[in-house]
């Protein structure tokens, strides 16, 4: 087991039965799994700032879930936040999000495995996440599939993922460290910490690549 750069708290340590009640969620469904909001906990208005937006502009809102995910793992791929890049989200796996969806997303613009809509919110996620120039034509692409609201949530989630995996990939946080047990949300090949060690040591593990 890693040694975390900030400790995590101990959920036994715990005395709000509303904080403990959302890292049971955590551990059940996971995005986010409980270890990163065990770091969180150790303030809790940083604890609920993180859960909140997670659930009203993540999980719910007014842009495609799924859409949102694919925006949240080009982040994963892009700035290499193992912790983030090795979960699914159960509720866009629901919606029908496969395990290849996700294999293009850092070359997504040459791939025929997104369609227009998609790419421009890809689109989106890289100007932001890289700071790229933007002009009249992008933002045309965007208002072309997007209402204002949808892009401003789009947007809003990109910014807050992108800053939250830049913090993360520099904590050395895994799973199956906080509540462990479960697979809720891991990718495949990720489930235990077993399974998780076998698939880090592959040569062909997505972090290696270039």
């Amino acid at each position: 087991m890693t040694e975390p750069r900030i400790s995590y708290v101990d959920p036994s340590t715990i005395e709000d039965p509303k904080m403990l009640a959302e890292l049971d969620r955590c551990r059940r469904e996971g995005t986010p799994r409980p270890e990163s909001q065990a770091v969180r906990a150790h303030v809790p208005a940083v604890f609920w700032s993180f859960a909140n937006s997670w659930h009203d502009v993540f999980k719910n809102g007014v842009a495609d879930h799924a859409i949102k995910e694919l925006c949240r793992i080009y982040v994963s791929r892009s700035v290499k936040c193992e912790y983030c890049g090795n979960q699914r989200s159960m509720k866009a796996a629901r919606q029908g999000l496969i395990e290849d969806d996700y294999a293009d997303l850092v070359n997504f613009e040459s791939s025929s495995r997104y369609n227009a809509r998609q790419k421009a919110a890809l689109s989106y996620a890289e100007a932001i996440t890289w700071d790229l120039p933007v002009d009249d034509a992008f933002w045309a692409r965007l208002h072309a599939h997007f209402s204002e609201p949808e892009l401003v949530e789009i947007g809003y989630f990109v910014a807050l993922t992108m800053g939250q995996q830049r913090w993360l990939r520099t904590l050395n946080i895994d799973h199956h460290q906080i509540l462990a047990g479960t697979d809720a949300s891991m990718a495949p090949g990720f489930e235990t910490a077993e399974a998780l060690a076998r698939s880090k040591q592959s040569s062909d593990y997505w972090a290696y690549r270039a």
